[in-house]
């Protein structure tokens, strides 16, 4: 919708250009120009717009009103009608024009209650043939719809098509789309191997039958293992290249490809490239300091992430002492974060770091250089009435563990939770 009412404003831009003159003299003429906000009309009748003109863009108007208010039986009727501005050759607008029904033609079909696979693939045949700037796109759009509604075959068709697809001298860009298309490709191919692979493990399967399972596997690895030659976030064929590789017992390629996917500065920042190094790591038995590394750079990008008890957990059970304070700070800062503040465990992680911090001598400074920026302001978040009341009713264990824990976290402040405080006559 957005990309329709773009191309409505580009059109009354475009048709009223040739009355800026004329209208620029009337003003002159009336003295002063007026600094009045303007509103602008959607459509704009000139006197040098031709009847096909004026009668495509009224016929874009009711597309799009009758899409505004769902109206997808009208809206259907009114493109079939539409598509006559592909004939225009008057301006330099064609390409937008094409895109305009491609985008506004797959939309009503979405909405429509009666539309067809069949439509579809019409309108996407339709809108592949129509130019060559955008054909890559629309192929890999349409093999979206298609594994969107399970046709997954037809799907790699319709990539692998594309994929050997070629048009003049191979630009930037056009190499970049092929590689994506090449990407979610494989992405079938382990999808078909996938499936393959259950069968295999509920039925007694002959040689052939793995011979041709270890063929997609090597026409998916292919590709899947070139995406790390691309900086970019590729989660889904990581994880597809690394299940294929885990079950083939290559562990070492499948331990390189998630630490190059984690650690590699070219890639932008992605917590799940630590997550799935370190799930990788725990279950082959890494050891703790391998965990300790890979959890410590998730730490540094979310903080808040559940895999924070693990950290904190993982640093109690080491030996060095500095690892004990690096435990507090990552537990009081989940807390810092409003979805943790009703959670028993954390509570219990900050109490088991604290009740091993206290063999320390220095541990009540220790404690309170942590809280020093939160003491104005964690009292409020954590330690009121209302929230004395809510544990109580809801978590009395909290209740407790909270309770136990007010007069290490802020020992000059008298807080009114888990008991009233006494009067004067007490």
């Amino acid at each position: 919708m957005d990309e329709l009412d773009r191309h409505l404003e580009q059109n009354v831009l475009m048709m009223s250009q040739n009355d800026d003159d004329s209208s620029d003299t009337s003003s002159r003429r009336g003295g002063k120009q007026l600094k009045l906000p303007l509103v602008k009309p959607m459509c704009v009748e000139t006197r040098r717009e031709s009847g096909f003109h004026r009668s495509s863009r009224t016929c874009l108007e009711l597309i799009r009103e009758a899409m505004l208010h769902h109206r997808w039986q009208e809206a259907a009727e009114y493109m079939t009608s539409y598509p006559q501005i592909l004939e225009d050759k008057t301006n330099n607008m064609l390409q937008q024009y094409k895109e305009l029904v491609w985008r506004i033609g797959t939309e009503i079909l979405h909405h429509h209650p009666k539309s067809t696979m069949e439509d579809y693939n019409i309108i996407y045949e339709c809108m592949k043939h129509s130019g060559v700037k955008r054909y890559l796109m629309i192929c890999l759009e349409h093999s979206f719809h298609l594994m969107l509604h399970g046709h997954f075959e037809d799907a790699k068709q319709h990539l692998s098509a594309a994929e050997s697809w070629r048009y003049g001298k191979e630009s930037a860009a056009q190499l970049q789309r092929t590689k994506l298309i090449q990407a979610y490709r494989s992405l079938l191919d382990y999808r078909i191997w996938s499936d393959k692979k259950f069968s295999h493990s509920n039925n007694n399967c002959f040689d052939s039958d793995n011979q041709g399972m270890h063929n997609y596997f090597r026409q998916a690895s292919v590709n899947l293992k070139e995406i790390l030659r691309n900086p970019g976030v590729w989660d889904p064929f990581i994880l597809s290249y690394v299940e294929m590789l885990e079950f083939y017992d290559d562990w070492e390629e499948a331990l390189k490809v998630l630490n190059d996917y984690a650690f590699d500065n070219s890639f932008p920042p992605n917590p799940n490239a630590y997550l799935y190094l370190f799930q990788h790591l725990k279950r082959h038995g890494a050891p703790q300091k391998k965990l300790i590394k890979v959890l410590k750079n998730l730490y540094v990008l979310v903080p808040s992430h559940e895999l924070m008890l693990e950290y904190s957990s993982l640093l109690l059970q080491s030996e060095k002492k500095s690892n004990i304070q690096k435990a507090l700070g990552i537990v009081l800062e989940m807390l810092d974060f409003a979805c943790w503040r009703s959670n028993v465990d954390v509570w219990k992680y900050l109490q088991a770091i604290i009740h091993k911090l206290q063999t320390e001598d220095n541990w009540e400074s220790i404690v309170s250089d942590k809280m020093a920026s939160r003491k104005d302001w964690w009292p409020a978040l954590h330690f009121t009435s209302f929230h004395a009341c809510k544990d109580s009713e809801e978590n009395p264990e909290l209740l407790e563990v909270k309770a136990s824990l007010i007069k290490i976290l802020c020992p000059d402040r008298t807080l009114r939770y888990g008991v009233e405080p006494m009067t004067n006559g007490e």
